[in-house]
């Protein structure tokens, strides 16, 4: 349970450092941005893999670059279900949703 809650803070910071320093991405306020990161959190898990394996044949056909535009897409799914958050621009979406993998990972080294 400490292990979530981490998680969530982390990305919440992440959201909120985001708004603050990416052109292009806006979060409204702190509630926002914990909403995002839990939005975030249940697409990652649930809609991402499916997109993952759909789209399988193209990401090979690209070496995975095509794995970039399945987090674009992500992120701009997670811009259209939160009301405060917007992203108007593909490179703050590959920023933000690089940003908040990197800070994800460097949590679950301290974590596990």
């Amino acid at each position: 349970m400490i292990n979530l809650i981490v998680r969530l803070i982390v990305s919440s910071v992440v959201v909120i450092v985001a708004g603050r320093v990416l052109q292009g991405f806006y979060v409204d306020s702190i509630q926002t941005a914990v909403i995002v990161a839990i939005v975030m959190g249940v697409l990652n898990t649930i809609v991402k893999p499916i997109l993952q394996f759909l789209s399988l044949p193209i990401t090979i056909m690209t070496l995975g670059l095509f794995y970039f535009i399945i987090n674009i897409l992500i992120v701009y799914l997670c811009a259209y279900l939160v009301d405060g958050f917007s992203v108007s621009s593909a490179i703050a979406a590959l920023l933000f949703s690089l940003g908040l993998s990197l800070a994800q990972g460097i949590a679950g080294l301290f974590l596990d």
